[in-house]
């Protein structure tokens, strides 16, 4: 193997490790987005009550 094609082996990992490496950052990015996003509409959602008599019992007539 000549040095020449040795270093044209390097280079050409070294730009397919740069590409990776910008790929996970978009991927990063769009999963934050998604995950703020579902995180406002699971905060819109009223919450349900969790002690008292109204809304905690569910009454089933067969």
């Amino acid at each position: 193997m000549s040095v020449e094609s040795t270093v044209g082996a390097a280079l050409s990992l070294k730009g397919i490790h740069a590409a990776r490496e910008q790929q996970n950052v978009l991927l990063r990015k769009v999963l934050d987005s998604q995950a703020q996003a579902i995180s406002s509409v699971m905060d819109s959602i009223p919450k349900l009550s969790v002690s008292g008599p109204v809304g905690t019992r569910l009454h089933v007539t067969a």
